[in-house]
């Protein structure tokens, strides 16, 4: 059974998290403008204590706690976020916390939680199997579990954000919002529609995790075979029943948006608005630059930037999806003469079209029979799509054979 949850729970959290939650800034960006063809602003999510809107919830829930729960602690289950803004407020509280993260969850975000004075336990390959794991922990050890995204108080503190957003951007007229288990998009829908019913509300999720479209599909939440994505955070196997309860008639639409899209929005929040956010933050942008939402052309949009805890041990590899993307990187093999001044001649061709050899390396085992002849695999930098046409044809025009290479975002989430 769901519990309702209202516009006064929301108010209520704003009171009771005052001052142990930031309340981030909500600027305008001309930069992402001429990107998304409308008046940008950026809720920074980001900018909290532990790098995500997850302490708004965080706080609130803890904060509602019995004496008698306090002491007992609490658990939960998080790929990171969650697991952060409740060990940093348990540590605040001096409520004991334990988390259970799947295998896969970055680094950075296990190593900050511990540094927060909370145990961790890596356990399962998936979201739910980390969720299952931390229930027994719980029940055997008397600790309260905290849901990261479907607890009425986890919901409530989250709306917290829709509650800034109105009081910084008055006149705003739809907010684009990622969704994983839906606790954010629930609750900032709620203070928004009861507030200013007439301002849309626009979810984005991963194509490679849409757990709440299948849910609207199917009429009630729905578990879904997640695949790996670079929103590792919205990375969740169903959307919370009381999340959905409560969101279902308040969210405008809903729009996916593919791995390139997200490393390319990562992209040029780096290069645009020099700010460093995660997959799961950049989703809203993405949905944006990607053109997904062509109805918002003109208006006063902001987009909520609500994670940036991304593994820096990948974050040039995201860069380079995201430039490939852009066409600003190409990679491709080419068959060359071997005989003197073949290298030469084909570094010509490639300067002439205006581009540039960022990387060559030369396959001879495997080049046929003419040994005459060369394999070689290139990496050029490019400006454009554009560009990279030319190149091409320049290629075409020198009788140059050559086949190009697709660089893979779907792959390259795996290792998120």
């Amino acid at each position: 059974m769901t519990v309702k949850i209202t516009i006064q729970d929301v108010l209520d959290a704003k009171e009771r998290i005052r001052g142990t939650v930031l309340e981030t800034p909500c600027q305008r960006s001309s930069q992402l403008a001429e990107y998304t063809g409308f008046d940008t602003w950026c809720k920074l999510e980001f900018l909290q204590r532990t790098g995500s809107f997850k302490e708004r919830g965080a706080s609130n829930a803890l904060a509602l706690l019995s004496d008698e729960q306090k002491r007992r602690g609490v658990i939960a289950a998080s790929a990171g976020n969650h697991a952060l803004a409740l060990a940093y407020h348990g540590q605040r509280l001096g409520v004991d916390v334990k988390v259970v993260m799947p295998t896969f969850a970055p680094m950075i975000k296990i190593s900050t939680c511990r540094s927060f004075d909370a145990e961790v336990i890596l356990h399962g390959t998936s979201f739910g199997e980390a969720v299952q794991q931390a229930h027994e922990i719980g029940e055997a050890e008397g600790r309260q579990y905290v849901h990261g995204f479907d607890d009425p108080p986890i919901i409530a503190g989250q709306g917290t954000m829709g509650l800034e957003i109105l009081e910084q951007v008055p006149d705003v007229d739809a907010v684009v919002i990622p969704i994983g288990g839906a606790g954010l998009i629930a609750g900032t829908a709620l203070a928004i529609k009861s507030q200013r019913p007439e301002v849309k509300v626009i979810g984005v999720e991963p194509i490679n995790a849409c757990c709440y479209m299948d849910a609207l599909n199917a009429g009630k939440p729905v578990k879904i075979a997640a695949k790996p994505t670079l929103a590792d955070g919205l990375a969740v196997h169903t959307v919370g029943d009381n999340a959905f309860e409560l969101a279902r008639d308040l969210i405008d639409k809903v729009v996916t948006v593919t791995e390139s899209e997200i490393a390319l929005a990562i992209l040029r929040l780096v290069e645009r608005e020099k700010s460093v956010v995660e997959g799961s933050g950049a989703a809203s942008l993405a949905a944006c630059i990607a053109g997904k939402l062509p109805e918002l052309e003109g208006k006063k949009v902001v987009l909520a930037l609500c994670g940036g805890n991304i593994d820096p041990s990948i974050l040039s590899r995201i860069i380079e999806v995201g430039l490939a993307a852009d066409g600003r990187i190409i990679r491709f093999t080419a068959r060359i003469s071997d005989r003197p001044g073949g290298l030469a001649e084909f570094a010509k061709v490639i300067a002439k079209a205006g581009a540039s050899i960022k990387d060559i390396t030369h396959d001879r085992t495997f080049a046929g029979p003419d040994v005459s002849a060369v394999h070689v695999q290139c990496k050029i930098e490019t400006s454009s799509h554009e560009h990279i046409e030319r190149v091409y044809q320049s290629l075409r025009e020198h009788k140059i054979p050559f086949r190009p290479v697709e660089i893979e975002a779907e792959t390259l989430s795996a290792y998120h």
